[in-house]
Order: structure tokens, then C-alpha cells, then sequence
């Protein structure tokens, strides 16, 4: 019997409209653009403006394109992973809220929150679910609209963080192609160093929470920065040493976009040159989720079958992840 890998099919993204410049945070916090274009390499990210708009409304446009792109209608779709660290609600799920929107009767479906490691824990997770052979189409997407948590007084993140939505379509392969491996790690005593103290059942909205500007998110970048840049580059390495890849046998590194100096010691740590590295941090900042299948999408006419596709993330809490994959199309 022939192993089933889980390939990526389709992919899609969705980006707001509206352009949050370096020059226009100037004038909302104590910043300037050469400050945070050396330390992030960030000049522009894309923000969500409009009256009752929520995550699944940038997650409707990206997967309808996926599915017209695959010529599949929404109710072939068996299963939706929502990965996203600002659903619509805390609950229903936006999966589900998505599905609805989509039209995608048949598909059952779950939110999964690993902060900005989650498509890579999403495609981990729905790699396993096409391999059983149980289903045939998985959808995984990755959104964030991280204006709604993001304190525009506080520098340290306001700098960092834009909104979009991507996402991918995965199905059975029986020639070798598709998702071959993965490493998911985490480690909660990170929670103290980035997290939104308030909005869960530790410390539930009140008056008190609102006031000390609890729900928005919080970081500690010096301690984040070096965690993130030690284990996101370790993590992507072990995954070339377990499926014995040198630098030259991978196409592209497909890293999640939330610094640019955590990206180069990746790159770095793999032993890849610049033009193997995908980077659109400059033009969208960090999406979280969004990340990695904004970049996918962006680069899918780059892509050729059979290309070795390493992906990597760091995320709040902590986590971190790597997958290896083999271009299917």
C-alpha cells in the first residue's frame, strides 16, 4: 500500500486595504521609521478598518479564492482548522463562524491557538487527519486581525503587529509529495513574557482590567527575542539533521515573519543564502498566523514540484515548529 502523504493543493491570502506606515506610527508614539526598520525590518503593515469587521471577514476572501483557484465548491471542504489568536468571539469557533460564511455545510471545524506558531501546528494537525485516510480535504487557515489587541501608545508592540489572513488546501498524495515531517514544541513558562493578561478565566474582564490596559497584547521583546531567535533556528535545523537535508537540498525557508534579524539567524543556522529566504515582513509586519500562508501565497508562482520547503515559527507561550514539505504542484 502506497503511503498517503498530506499535500498542499491550493493556497490564498487576504490583505486590508489600509496601509499603517512607519511615518504615520511617528506621529501616535515616541518612534521613527529608521528605529524600527533596523530593529524589525518593518516599513508598513496592513490594518482592518471598518465598522463590526472581524478575523473570518479577511479569512472569507482568502479561502474563496483558494477554492476557485482548485475548482472545488465549499461543500467538498470536510474540515476547517482556524488558526488564529483573535477569533471573532471567544466562542463559537471562527471555524465555524467561517464555515457558515462560506457555505461549507459539510465541513466540521475547530479554532487552534498557538499564537504565531499555529499554521505551523494547524498543518501538522491536519496533515494527520488526511494520512489516516479519514478525509480528503483539510482546510487549514491562519488569520489575525492584531489591530483589535494592540495598544497603539505602547511602542514596544504597536510597531510589530498588522493584520491578514492566508490559508492552504490540503489533500492525499501518493507520489512522495506534501507535508513529510514535523516538530511542534512548546514550553508555558514563556506565558509571563508575552500573553493578554486579561480576557480569560484568570483574570475575566472588569473595570479594573480594562482600566490597566489588560486586553491588549504584552511583550517583553529582549527576553522574547532571544528565546525566539535560539530555538526558531534550532528547531528548523533539527528538521534538516532528522530528514538529512543539506543547505543545498532545500528550495525555500518559509519562516514566520516577526523580525528580521530572527529570520537571518535562521537562514544562518540552516546555512541558506538570502534568495532561498521568503520575507514580506517589510510591506505586511507580523500577521501571527497569517504569516506563513501570506507567504505561501505570495510566492506560489515561485514554487516548482518536487521543491524541498522548510517552514519554521516562534510564538507566544511558548512555541515553536518546523515542518518539512515537498512542493506538490
Amino acid at each position: 500500500m502506497q503511503k498517503i502523504h498530506a499535500a498542499i493543493t491550493a493556497v490564498n491570502g487576504y490583505v486590508p486595504e489600509y496601509v499603517l506606515t512607519n511615518k504615520e506610527l511617528e506621529t501616535m508614539v515616541d518612534t521613527n521609521d529608521e528605529w524600527i526598520t533596523s530593529r524589525t525590518g518593518i516599513k508598513e503593515r496592513r490594518i482592518l478598518k471598518g465598522e463590526g469587521l472581524a478575523t473570518s471577514d479577511m479569512a472569507v476572501p482568502a479561502v474563496e479564492g483558494l477554492l476557485k483557484k482548485r475548482g472545488i465548491s465549499a461543500e467538498e471542504i470536510e474540515l476547517i482548522i482556524f488558526c488564529t489568536t483573535t477569533p471573532d468571539m471567544p466562542f463559537p469557533a471562527t471555524a465555524n463562524i467561517l464555515a457558515d460564511k462560506i457555505g461549507a455545510k459539510n465541513a466540521w471545524g475547530y479554532d487552534l491557538q498557538a499564537a504565531c506558531s499555529g499554521f505551523v501546528f494547524g498543518l501538522a494537525t491536519g496533515a494527520s487527519f488526511i494520512e489516516s485516510g479519514r478525509y480528503t480535504k483539510v482546510l487549514v487557515v491562519g488569520g489575525d486581525k492584531m489591530s483589535s489587541i494592540i495598544n497603539y501608545q505602547d511602542r514596544a508592540t504597536c510597531i510589530i503587529f498588522g493584520d491578514g489572513c492566508g490559508c492552504a488546501l490540503l489533500e492525499p498524495n501518493t507520489e512522495g509529495y506534501g507535508i513529510i515531517d514535523s516538530i511542534c514544541k512548546t514550553d508555558g513558562s514563556g506565558r509571563n513574557f508575552l500573553n493578554m493578561k486579561a480576557g480569560g478565566s484568570l483574570r475575566p474582564a472588569s473595570h479594573e482590567t480594562v482600566d490597566a490596559n489588560e486586553h491588549y497584547a504584552y511583550q517583553e521583546g529582549q527576553t522574547v527575542f532571544k528565546f525566539a531567535v535560539t530555538n526558531m533556528a534550532e528547531v528548523a535545523a533539527d528538521i534538516m539533521e532528522r530528514n538529512q537535508l543539506q543547505s543545498e537540498d532545500v528550495a525555500w525557508l518559509v519562516p514566520h515573519q516577526a523580525n528580521k534579524r530572527i529570520i537571518d539567524a535562521t537562514a544562518n543556522r540552516m546555512g541558506l543564502s538570502s534568495d532561498k529566504v521568503i520575507i514580506n515582513i517589510e510591506r505586511y509586519g507580523n500577521t501571527t498566523n497569517g504569516t506563513i500562508p501570506l507567504c505561501l501565497w505570495e510566492w506560489e508562482d515561485k514554487f516548482k514540484k518536487g521543491d524541498n520547503i522548510v517552514l519554521a515559527a516562534f510564538g507566544g507561550g511558548f512555541t515553536w515548529g518546523s515542518v518539512y514539505l515537498k512542493w506538490a504542484y
